[in-house]
Order: C-alpha cells, then sequence, then structure tokens
C-alpha cells in the first residue's frame, strides 16, 4: 500500500528544513554529494503531482561517475499548446546560487497555481556536476563548458545538453549565473525586444531584493541600467539552425551578497519573466 502524501503545511515544513540545511552547508564552503545538494527537488517530486524528474545521461571521469539531473514541470496533462522553456544552472561550478534559485523557484511555481498556467517548463539545476563537486568554474577537464557550445566540443555534459536543445527546440532558455566582480544583479540579452519585454521587468523584480549593477561597464560589456546586448561566444544557447530563434536570457546575481538574497532576487526574476512573456505572448507578440 502507498503511503498517502504529506499534508501540504507539513510538506511545506519539511521542504523548507531541507532546502535551508543545503544552503547553510554551501553558504558554509561545504559541497554536498549530488543526491544530497537536489533533496529538496526529490522531495517536491515525491509531494507534487505536477513535477518529475529524470537524467540526461551519464558519463565517467575515471572511476567517478557524473549525471545531468532534469526536471519537468506542468501543471495538467491536458493536450493543448504550451510555452516551452528551458531553465539552466550550475554550468559554472562555483556559482551555487543558481542552483538554490531553481529550486525555490519550483517550489514557487508548485505553491502558485497561475505562475506556471500555460507553460511546460524543463528545468536543469546542475549541468557541471565535477566542476560543482571540487566547487571550481570549470569541469574536471579544467574547462569553461560556459565557451563550449555549437563548436565541436567532445565535453560530454555539452554533447548532452546540445542534443537536448536540439530536441526540445526550445521557446525560450533562461541560464542563472553569479558574478563575483559585480555589485548588483544585471542581465544579458542580446535582442533589444526581448530585453525590453522581459529582461527589464526581470531585473525589475530582482531589484527589490538586491540593487542592480548599473555601471556603465559590466563583465567588460556596455551596459544601460543592468542590461547588456552583447555575449561571450560559445555559450548555452539554441542551436544555430533552430528558426525561429528562441528568446534568450542570462540573469547574473552578484555573488559576494548574501546567498539567501540572490535565491530571492532569481525567484522573482524568473516569475517575472514568465508573466511578462505570456502577456507578450497574449497579445500576439511574434519573437
Amino acid at each position: 500500500m502507498i503511503p498517502d502524501s504529506p499534508p501540504p503545511h507539513e510538506f511545506d515544513g519539511r521542504w523548507q528544513e531541507c532546502t535551508e540545511k543545503v544552503a547553510g552547508q554551501l553558504e558554509a564552503g561545504c559541497r554536498l554529494p549530488v543526491n544530497e545538494l537536489l533533496l529538496p527537488l526529490t522531495l517536491q517530486v515525491a509531494a507534487s503531482p505536477f513535477l518529475r524528474g529524470d537524467s540526461l545521461g551519464f558519463w565517467h571521469v575515471g572511476n567517478e561517475r557524473h549525471w545531468l539531473p532534469r526536471f519537468h514541470f506542468q501543471r495538467t496533462r491536458v493536450v493543448k499548446h504550451r510555452y516551452r522553456l528551458g531553465i539552466f544552472a550550475g554550468i559554472h561550478g562555483d556559482e551555487p546560487a543558481g542552483i538554490l534559485g531553481l529550486m525555490d523557484f519550483v517550489r514557487e511555481l508548485d505553491r502558485d497555481p497561475e505562475l506556471g498556467r500555460e507553460f511546460e517548463l524543463w528545468l536543469y539545476p546542475l549541468c557541471n556536476p565535477s566542476g560543482y563537486l571540487a566547487a571550481t568554474r570549470e569541469s574536471s577537464a579544467r574547462l569553461d563548458l560556459n565557451r563550449e557550445f555549437w563548436c565541436g566540443s567532445a565535453q560530454p555534459e555539452v554533447l548532452l545538453l546540445e542534443r537536448e536543445l536540439r530536441e526540445r527546440r526550445f521557446e525560450g532558455i533562461i541560464a542563472l549565473h553569479s558574478d563575483d566582480t559585480s555589485n548588483g544583479f544585471y542581465g544579458f540579452a542580446r535582442d533589444r525586444l526581448i530585453s525590453e519585454q522581459m529582461l527589464a521587468p526581470a531585473l525589475a523584480a530582482a531589484d527589490r531584493h538586491l540593487p542592480l549593477d548599473r555601471n556603465e561597464i559590466i563583465d567588460g560589456f556596455h551596459a544601460v541600467n543592468g542590461i547588456i546586448h552583447s555575449a561571450y561566444d560559445g555559450i548555452l544557447c539554441a542551436p544555430p539552425e533552430q528558426r525561429p530563434q528562441p528568446f534568450e536570457v542570462i540573469l547574473e546575481s552578484p555573488q559576494l551578497t548574501p546567498l539567501s538574497l540572490q535565491r530571492q532576487s532569481f525567484v522573482a526574476a524568473l516569475s517575472a519573466i514568465l508573466k511578462s512573456y505570456r502577456g507578450f505572448m497574449a497579445y500576439g507578440g511574434d519573437i
């Protein structure tokens, strides 16, 4: 006999306790095993009818086995068109705020029925597991994986993610990062319409928790009100041949600020993007 799921208030308490324990250990510099890091999401999969989890695949580095976790959120199973978005975190192993922020956001999706309406969300909280375990930006191959996309890379993480990006053909791609050289929250959007319609509201929402980086030069790029219209080559993005191209947004938190505020900023920014995109498409927006 399968036991009933715990009452919502009981699960909330259990989830909150687990999440804060994970966050506390990360903030103290500890690196939990991947299964312990992802325990808040695993608990939610067990309790939520809308969330499921699996893996993109696995590979070995010496005697170590690594895998890429994937989660899927869809509020109902009714067959209809949904906006299919991919949200990615942890491509740099020394940036745990995005991982935790994505976990918090998934919990918010369960709490707020309106937030995820009309969306099919594919979530990738840990895109560089070997880098995470070593607390390094690079993977175990000593490569910055966020410079390896669509250039013939042989890195297993990149190959798995490129295959996923081709198969899913996302209508939107959002990547979560942290910057230890910035004093505020900021974002990238190469398309100016996207920056106006989605990134600007996302930054305004994040600004309620952390100040924006309003410098004219951020990360070597020209910026206006925390928005950058350029990007590095080789970053995680849609396949070059995909038509139409999806909207693409990168959110960057100031890494040296309290982890709790970075998490809140990511949740606020992601929520704002979903609301803005749904409203934009409702008015016949053609991205």
